[in-house]
């Protein structure tokens, strides 16, 4: 059996794990009602030392606090999770407490999973908008972290090719960018200038293009109302981008298909920019102690990032609602943020928490993953048709980076956008 093989049954089998146990659980709810009534809180994190840690911790300090409620966490693989949520659903048997990625928190509010998490908005003051999970106005989730994308290089790197270092601040322009390129290439020191991590996949794709493509004025989709793509993904601002990015492919400054790690790429010398996310920051700083972190250049409309990881929903048709929702403000406190943040090593996703860690405080060697993610994070389409919207522009992507038309693939993927939108019914409630 091959590994993928194994994996996928190794998945399959989880999710019937967890089904059998939600049954039980349900079977079991109508116990002793003079005890404390039992919260079950499903996560992603099963294998993730670091990060069940400070689950368990929040989950021991709140049952501990009080005994109206006993919160009981059930973890699994995060290949497994999300078929898991969709089974449990299926069957009546979601638990009252989930994490979700944030980008799936609109789909799976229309699709019926979570609800608003009811709590006031004043918990959410000094919060990085990106670490919110937003539906029509309404918080549905909060996140603990939040990841930056960014680019890397070394001082060296730039000081022999006569390249100024950019800042937060005053970022390179898309003419610098295009510059600093050429300046790296010609130094005939690297297999190409930039490693823009093009081997990757799946939800990559979306993560770290599409603000390339926000920040040269197009998008994924038309925020107004988030009916159509045409014209946001297929106009002039779009195809420009397309251009751009095939470009660098053609003009030898980037590969079609980079190597499957591309941090570890960066650090046997294959490039001399790599374009990639806060995640590679202790690897490149450990092989490189000239290492700078740079933002990403303005390509027209100003710098643009991407925005949002894993956050905490309330299920909907929990039967301890008040419960679910005492627990949830109960640990969106500051000391669990800094926990988190510290065990996971990304940025913490309150100003208040950040203020606390050394690194991302003021003057921090990370701070400026913080101020990237407070000001220039664009959050991925807060709409159900994300999904759908995110695997038609991998296509489109790969597409383009192969040589094809840009502007027929951006026609075709708007329409095929706009024709899952219309077979949903626009994807209302």
């Amino acid at each position: 059996m091959s590994r993928r093989n194994r994996r996928i049954v190794a998945a399959g089998l989880t999710v019937l794990a967890i089904l059998a146990t939600a049954a039980c659980s349900a079977e079991s709810g109508g116990g002793d009602t003079d005890g404390p009534q039992t919260i079950d809180l499903w996560t992603h994190a099963g294998g993730n030392d670091a990060e069940l840690e400070i689950i368990n911790t929040i989950v021991d300090d709140f049952n501990a606090q009080q005994d109206r409620y006993t919160v009981k966490i059930q973890d699994f693989p995060q290949d497994a999770y999300n078929d898991a949520v969709v089974a449990a659903a299926s069957s009546g048997n979601l638990p009252c407490i989930v994490d979700v990625d944030s980008p799936n928190v609109a789909n799976w509010a229309w699709a019926g999973y979570v609800q608003p998490l009811g709590l006031p908005e004043a918990t959410f003051e000094g919060q990085l908008a990106g670490t919110l999970g937003r539906v029509d106005g309404e918080v549905y989730a909060y996140g603990y972290f939040d990841v930056a994308l960014a680019m890397f290089s070394r001082q060296s790197t730039l000081d022999d090719a006569g390249v100024r270092v950019p800042t937060v601040d005053d970022p390179w322009t898309k003419d610098e960018f295009m510059d600093a390129l050429a300046a790296i290439d010609k130094l005939d020191r690297f297999d190409y200038a930039l490693d823009m991590s093009t081997g990757g996949a799946g939800e990559w794709i979306s993560y770290g293009y599409s603000p390339q493509l926000q920040s040269f004025g197009g998008d994924l989709i038309d925020r107004s109302d988030f009916q159509s793509a045409e014209g946001a993904l297929n106009g002039p601002e779009a195809l420009e981008w397309a251009r751009w990015f095939r470009g660098m492919v053609e003009d030898g400054y980037m590969a079609q298909t980079s190597g499957e790690d591309a941090t570890a790429d960066f650090v046997n010398g294959t490039s001399g920019l790599l374009y990639t996310g806060n995640w590679a920051d202790g690897t490149v700083k450990d092989a490189f102690d000239d290492a700078v972190v740079l933002p990403p250049p303005d390509l027209g409309t100003g710098p643009k990032i991407g925005a949002g990881s894993w956050q905490w929903a309330l299920a909907k048709g929990c039967d301890e609602v008040d419960g679910a929702r005492e627990y949830l403000e109960f640990a969106h406190d500051t000391k669990y943020f800094v926990q988190y943040a510290e065990a996971v090593g990304l940025i913490p996703a309150t100003l208040d928490a950040a203020a606390e860690i050394p690194a991302y405080a003021e003057g921090g060697k990370n701070r400026i993953y913080l101020e990237m993610a407070d000001r220039f994070a664009v959050v991925r389409p807060e709409t159900p048709a994300y999904p759908y919207i995110s695997s038609a522009f991998e296509k489109a992507t790969s597409d383009i980076l192969a040589g094809g038309d840009p502007q027929s693939i951006l026609d075709r993927a708007a329409a095929d956008i706009d024709r899952d939108i219309r077979q949903n019914g626009g994807y209302h409630s």
